[in-house]
């Protein structure tokens, strides 16, 4: 018997579980200081009252013999699925019902889906990353090449010529830099794609940040995207869910290689590995289409979006470079003055009591940027952010 020997390739510790350590280690060594963490995107407002509302009435359905339910679908309730459909019209998207698969949360998806992928596909990810996109690849064994992301393009790098891949990660608005791609730009990646016969696994968990109509909702706005896209979104940033865990994959029945459907293996191996999202959980997030369910969430959002602006503020007036910030819950800064990101990381922690990510964790080109996340309480994230401005200011 032989273990995977492709576990030997990745890190032994994930990022945030560093992160979290030397923040503990922090807090025990100095109990008489508040520590405030501005580092791993977790949500902290609750779950909206039409959400609670929906959990709770799941709830009495699974006491009442009429009402109880079992096994549901593999692709999820339509009445999950429905919702989610309907959103998408909302953006000019039409999906088919079939189209729609209901996952227990992106994350989960954007390493699952790679059991309908061989093993000898090239992958092509941006540098620097959310570590899962090459972790999940490491440990498969596949062959990984990286799209240089820089201050230079903006952390938005572009299809290059000659260069060949066949599953291509694009994350936007990007986990971890917070830059995020145009219309016009997206369009240039669907033509790579479709003339080199990849597959764009699109990670959309930041979607309802946008704010700007020359951004994409969804890969599908973009012509040529159901040839060659497989869309991946979640509850967890829209609605709150991290502790929920709720999300969603398109597949498109245009999407073929090979004579194979990639809709069709999907649903295969889900029915194979997977029984589903708890129907309690599957109603509540159905809630969270509704109109009084938008309403709430939409105040939830604003709380974020304004810590972003506060943040990114603060990197204006300490003319720090940055992307992000608008579009976007995270703000990706350049370490100042020439600091390394673990460096910056303990200087902050050390002076400031504020956490945040190196950038230095998400790739080789993240090294000497750091990421702040705006998913604090309003008053977590205004106090940290004052102490970084009276760090930093001189």
């Amino acid at each position: 018997m032989n273990f995977n020997l492709d576990f030997n390739n990745i890190a032994e510790s994930y990022l945030f579980a560093e992160v979290a350590n030397r923040a503990t280690a922090y807090s025990k060594a100095n109990p008489q200081k508040k520590v405030l963490k501005l580092g791993i995107g977790d949500v902290t407002l609750p779950l909206a009252p039409e959400v609670i509302k929906a959990l709770h009435a799941a709830v009495e359905d699974m006491s009442k013999k009429e009402t109880f339910r079992g096994y549901g679908p593999y692709e999820g309730y339509d009445f999950l699925r429905e919702s989610v459909r309907g959103y998408y019209r909302s953006h000019g998207v039409d999906l088919g019902l079939s189209e729609i698969f209901v996952s227990d949360g992106a994350k989960s998806d954007l390493g699952n889906i790679l059991d309908i992928f061989s093993v000898d596909n090239t992958v092509l990810v941006p540098d620097p990353v959310y570590p899962v996109y090459v972790d999940t690849n490491v440990m498969a064994g596949r062959k990984i090449i990286y799209a240089d992301a820089t201050e230079q393009n903006g952390f938005l790098p572009m299809p290059q010529r000659g260069v060949h891949a066949d599953i291509i990660y694009i994350c936007s608005p990007n986990n971890p830099t917070g830059a995020a791609y145009t219309k016009a730009r997206l369009k240039e990646w669907v033509d790579y794609a479709n003339r080199e016969g990849a597959v764009i696994l699109y990670d959309a968990a930041y979607e309802c940040f946008i704010s700007e109509d020359d951004l994409a909702r969804s890969i599908f706005q973009i012509e040529g995207a159901r040839t060659c896209a497989i869309e991946f979104c979640s509850f967890s940033k829209t609605a709150g869910f991290t502790g929920t865990r709720c999300g969603y994959t398109v597949i498109p029945s245009e999407l073929k290689r090979g004579g194979m459907s990639a809709n069709k293996m999907w649903l295969r191996r889900q029915s194979t590995k997977f029984n589903g999202v708890p129907y309690i959980v599957q109603r509540g997030a159905a809630a969270v289409f509704t109109e009084q369910g938008q309403r709430e969430i939409n105040e939830n959002l604003r709380v974020y979006k304004r810590n972003a602006e506060l943040i990114a503020g603060a990197m204006d007036q300490l003319k720090i470079w940055y992307t992000g910030g608008k579009n976007s819950p995270y703000i990706w800064l350049k370490c100042p003055n020439g600091m390394k990101s673990w460096e910056f990381f303990d200087y902050l922690l050390n002076n400031a009591q504020v956490v945040g990510t190196p950038g230095a964790g998400f790739g080789k080109n993240g090294e000497g940027f750091f990421r702040l996340t705006a998913f604090g309480s309003a008053e977590v994230t205004s106090e940290a952010v004052g102490r970084i401005k009276n760090l930093l200011k001189n």
